[in-house]
């Protein structure tokens, strides 16, 4: 495929292989950019953001609403790109190709909504003779960096709320998953997008990361990554608006009284989601010890019934991991575990890109496991006794992202709701629900601002006073 830059598809001479992580067989190339593309792309959308500006609210939710349509029509062509490129199967890339139609739906919706307030001058001395307002204007050129574990909806969530604040977007997707993004690229520009309002780079971080960041044409970062990665942008973006989220170490803490087969039953599903390749997925559980027995047997057993393998087999629960790199590393942190004193009760071992998905418990405070975002198919088990001690170990971690508990005692789900530390908390479900409208974002390692599309919009856009003096009121 090509890529979109200043208007135009371009091929280039060096080009990057996106491989299917299950089998790696070939999928397609795409232009390898280079620094020359960066300063064609900045330029371009410096441009563009007068057109991106002049767009009326009408034209700008036409538009999102035609793209969520052309997705809609192609939910299955959109889940088998999604699917072939990435780890997800085949199921969970349908929904994500749902979800995206969702994304890009409310951000037409939250293009009607992004109102301003009058202002009372009067309100203090002097300013009686004084009347305005604020209104919300575009913030100018967003840059969006979009991982690759959601290589579809992830983009809608930065290119929705951008393009409906008015702005000029350009896009980098992962450098292993860029195909999604392509394709809906190209659902922008068949909408009647602008050619130069949206431009979409592929290429290597390396080569393209630091000039783009650094610009002062970009008025915004939209980044969703690693922490490693995230602390980087901010010694490199200059005097910009940031917005990052930056991935979790997600916890959940069930209580004696819990519906302990429904807290096992979604929290496998939390934890093994995408091959646990998931910002939001369950890592660590900390289970009362009057029901850990219970839960660890169910947890364990529904574990063990997971089918791995062909991501297209309609049958597979869970696919590869993204490359065999990580795999291997994850591979690495289980065996560190247990050289610490842990115990594999599910799961612990790896072929090729394949980690069975794994539980372990009397994981040692020390491993790597428990202390760092492990973005793979593990979770760890820890008994407690006290609920305030739970919530303090919770906390322990450096992010913030979400937690959830699991109660039914209302008391009980009050003090989770209140003492655990992180941008969102899921009371009786897993930490993997997310709501596309809903703020999202964490406190801690997890990152800075909020998306979900109206707190997105609002970041891509600024306030804007007009105040008239009116000597003769």
């Amino acid at each position: 495929m090509q890529m979109l830059l200043a208007g135009e598809w371009v091929d280039r001479a060096e080009t990057i292989d996106v491989r299917d992580p299950f089998d790696d067989s070939l999928i397609d190339t795409v232009p390898s950019a280079s620094h020359d593309d960066v300063e064609t792309a900045l330029a371009a959308a410096f441009a563009a953001r007068e057109t991106a500006r002049k767009m009326t609210t009408y034209d700008r939710c036409r538009i999102l609403l035609r793209t969520a349509a052309i997705v809609a029509e192609r939910v299955e062509e959109f889940a088998t790109i999604i699917a072939r490129e990435g780890s997800k199967t085949i199921i969970e890339a349908r929904k994500e190709a749902n979800r995206t139609v969702n994304t890009l739906t409310i951000s037409a919706e939250e293009a009607k909504r992004l109102n301003g307030e009058t202002i009372p001058f009067d309100s203090f001395p002097g300013g009686e003779q004084r009347r305005g307002h604020f209104e919300r204007v575009p913030i100018g050129v967003v840059l969006a960096i979009t991982p690759f574990n959601d290589p579809l909806n992830l983009v809608a969530h930065k290119l929705g709320p951008a393009i409906a604040g008015g702005n000029a977007v350009i896009l980098k997707p992962a450098t292993v998953t860029p195909l999604s993004a392509l394709r809906l690229t190209e659902a922008f520009l068949e909408a009647g997008l602008p050619g130069d309002v949206l431009q979409t780079l592929t290429g290597h971080g390396a080569v393209l990361g630091d000039a783009l960041v650094s610009d002062e044409r970009v008025r915004m970062v939209s980044f969703t990554g690693g922490l490693e990665a995230g602390k980087h942008i901010t010694t490199k973006a200059g005097l910009k608006k940031i917005g990052m989220e930056l991935g979790s170490n997600s916890p959940v803490v069930v209580w004696k009284d819990a519906d302990i087969e429904w807290a096992a039953e979604t929290c496998v599903s939390g934890a093994f989601w995408a091959a646990g390749q998931n910002c939001i997925g369950v890592q660590r559980i900390f289970i009362h010890r009057e029901v850990y027995d219970r839960f660890r047997d169910l947890f364990v057993e529904r574990t063990n019934a997971y089918t791995i393998g062909d991501k297209m087999d309609e049958t597979t629960d869970m696919g590869p991991m993204i490359t065999e790199a990580e795999a291997e590393r994850v591979e690495r942190w289980i065996n560190e575990a247990v050289d610490k004193g842990a115990t594999v009760a599910a799961g612990g071992s790896r072929t090729g890109t394949l980690v069975q998905p794994t539980v372990l418990e009397n994981v040692p405070a020390e491993a790597t496991i428990h202390y760092e975002e492990v973005f793979g198919p593990t979770v760890n088990l820890y008994p407690f006794d006290d609920l305030d001690d739970a919530i303090a170990r919770a906390n322990s971690a450096d992010y913030g992202l979400h937690a959830a508990g699991f109660a039914r005692d209302v008391e009980v789900c009050f003090r989770l709701a209140e003492g655990l530390d992180a941008g969102s908390v899921l009371i009786n479900d897993s930490t993997d629900y997310r709501l596309d409208s809903m703020p999202f974002g964490g406190v801690k390692g997890s990152g800075l601002g909020k998306e979900g599309v109206r707190f997105s919009l609002h970041e891509m856009t600024e306030p804007k006073v007009v105040c008239w003096y009116l000597p003769n009121l």
